[in-house]
């Protein structure tokens, strides 16, 4: 579910009647953001509407929240007061049920420098209607703290060179809570060119220490370990542990006991170059932004990363797949240069022609292994000319990562936007996926330019897509957004008459 753009609808007889909602009507602030919000296995729950009345106090902004179940009926609302430094909020749920809100765009110019602030998140509990600040830790001194006031960043910096002019280092240290029960947390010393001494550390719900892990224990800038958690269940904590010995980098598969904090598994992890491997926890893209890239089933977690040279130069994709009952690593990729039967022009480095390279857009994950690599001919802005965007190229992969089918969808060149693709969602219990993209096309008798939307549908390994003829109306733009299972959410804005209104259309695919 990633960045949107606007269209103007013509609904036609693909979508059905379905429900609706006025978010102008819902509160009396000023409307300021609304997201979808999913559980913890990527399921539509419903949306977050934020509103704003301004200015409340020396440090703090009102707003109030609207909470909409998936059928767009109001489930809770309250008005709360937030950090001044915050314009508004995204909302997401976490393990617990609890609605998170995360400052999403922040105001550097309302204090000033000495006294600004990161603003704090919030927590919504829908049993009760209740917000709160987010409540985070702090470990220091073998012992947890609440982090409650937030710090200026002025306070904070005199705080760190104070520490490190005392003992040569600043003490670093991240809590999280997890859903497996307790906190986790990841200790070091950061001498600022190196970091040294690290723990990763496990803590019942008491927050007593129950075992921790020790690693890079006399680490230098010249040869050190780093720890990344892949995954985690009931039973293990998944780890890539990276040895670095000057320029040489060797990576090992490191399973941890979650009981006990243990070695169950340590073995070398090969295949895939070591800057690879180096990267292999996320998928960034030049103009999308991040793109999750993994996905864990009852007996694999899938890891989808670029596969990069020795110069750190993209040449293609790569799987990392870990089997939960044997612990055996799976390593495959796949270079652009395999593309050439199918994208014409492709080079080593995902180029195609007229300075226009594949960006990636979204990844989709089957249960069997096999992925599915959305991608679309990119060019980005130049000193004189604007970002342009033309063919979407979709690669579907079997359950070996060999490539089993690539579909290029043609569409006009887009200028001054980043993407023309829309959005997804998994269908039928994650054994299926949709996605969305726009293309603007002018008509070859009319000359008029108007939008098409296009519904892509993999399901039972069989490919379809539906369009959707669109056109103006009235000044009123409408946004497509994610609905339920079968539906595609409307949203339909005119900020001259204050009109503000979603529904949700059925979608007979």
């Amino acid at each position: 579910m990633k960045k949107l753009y606007f269209l103007f609808f013509f609904i036609s007889q693909i979508f059905a009647f379905g429900q609706s909602q006025n978010l102008a009507a819902l509160a009396q602030g000023e409307y300021v953001a609304f997201n979808a919000l999913f559980d913890q296995k990527e399921n539509l729950f419903g949306y977050f509407t934020l509103y704003s009345y301004g200015k409340s106090g020396d440090k703090t902004k009102k707003f109030e929240y609207v909470i909409l179940d998936k059928n767009l009926n109001p489930i809770a609302n309250k008005e709360f007061e937030g950090d001044i430094t915050a314009n508004r909020y995204f909302a997401y749920m976490d393990f617990n049920g609890k609605i998170i809100l995360k400052p999403s765009e922040i105001d550097y110019y309302v204090l000033k420098n000495k006294d600004f602030f990161i603003p704090r998140s919030k927590e919504i509990s829908l049993q009760d209607n209740t917000i709160t600040n987010k409540l985070y830790y702090d470990y220091k001194d073998g012992a947890f703290a609440e982090m409650a006031e937030p710090k200026s960043y002025k306070a904070d910096q005199k705080e760190e060179r104070a520490e490190k002019k005392e003992k040569g280092y600043n003490y670093v240290s991240y809590v999280s809570e997890i859903k497996e029960g307790g906190f986790v947390a990841l200790e070091f010393n950061n001498y600022g060119n190196y970091i040294n001494n690290n723990n990763l550390i496990k803590f019942n719900e008491k927050q007593k220490e129950i075992w921790r892990y020790q690693y890079n224990t006399s680490g230098n800038k010249k040869v050190n370990e780093s720890l990344t958690i892949l995954d985690k269940d009931e039973n293990y904590i998944y780890t890539l542990l990276q040895n670095n010995d000057k320029k040489n980098k060797t990576f090992q598969l490191l399973i941890l006991d979650m009981k006990t904090g243990t070695e169950v598994y340590k073995q070398p992890v090969t295949g895939l170059t070591p800057n690879t491997l180096d990267a292999i926890n996320s998928l960034n893209t030049y103009s999308f932004g991040k793109i999750d890239n993994d996905k864990t089933f009852d007996d694999k977690i899938v890891i989808l990363g670029r596969t990069y040279n020795d110069d750190m130069r993209a040449t293609g994709f790569s799987r990392m797949m870990i089997d939960k009952k044997t612990f055996a690593v799976d390593t495959k990729e796949i270079p652009y240069e395999s593309l050439k039967p199918y994208v014409k022009n492709i080079d080593a480095y995902g180029y195609v022609e007229m300075g226009y390279f594949l960006d990636p857009r979204d990844a989709y994950f089957m249960k069997d292994g096999s992925i599915g690599i959305l991608m679309e001919k990119y060019k980005p802005e130049g000193q004189y000319s604007a970002p342009k965007t033309t063919d979407l190229v979709y690669l579907f992969t079997d359950k070996d990562f060999k490539v089993s089918e690539v579909k290029i969808f043609e569409k006009e060149k887009t200028k001054w936007a980043n993407s023309d693709y829309l959005f997804s969602q998994y269908l039928n219990d994650g054994e299926d996926v949709v996605f969305f993209y726009r293309d603007f096309q002018k008509d070859a008798v009319t000359k008029q330019k108007n939008w098409n939307l296009y519904i892509n549908t993999l399901i039972g390994g069989k490919f379809n897509q539906e369009m959707v003829p669109i056109s103006a109306k009235d000044d009123f733009l409408v946004y497509p957004y994610v609905g339920k299972e079968g539906y595609i959410l409307l949203r339909e804005m005119n900020e001259k008459e204050k009109f503000n209104k979603i529904r949700l259309e059925r979608l007979n695919y």
